[in-house]
């Protein structure tokens, strides 16, 4: 059961929005888009679903130490992780600090 009633999670996710930062202005630009696909054609499988015994198409790169505007650990590659959207989703909504 969630915390809030569905209405004010919609307004507090359109309120994180306005804070936050574009993607681009973030770093997820055309050398991270190029980047992410190179990272998950050799990562093709979601990590946390091959701990579960499953394996699960990864689609999405997740920074395993939330990067904060921080460029060096943005790039860091041993700070990514290939992610099914599933994981991807849970594990963001878990690192609710806009930043």
């Amino acid at each position: 059961m969630p915390d809030r009633p569905p209405r004010f999670q919609n307004a507090a996710a359109k309120a994180a929005r306005q804070i936050r930062a574009s993607a681009s202005k973030r770093g997820y630009n055309r050398d991270w888009r190029n980047a992410r696909e190179v990272y998950l054609a050799e990562n093709a499988l979601c990590v946390v679903c091959l701990q579960e015994g499953t394996t699960t198409e990864a689609t999405e790169v997740d920074h395993i130490v939330p990067h904060k505007g921080n460029q060096a650990l943005f790039w860091d590659v041993r700070n990514w992780q290939a992610l099914c959207k599933s994981h991807h989703s849970r594990k963001t909504a878990h690192e609710k600090e806009p930043w």
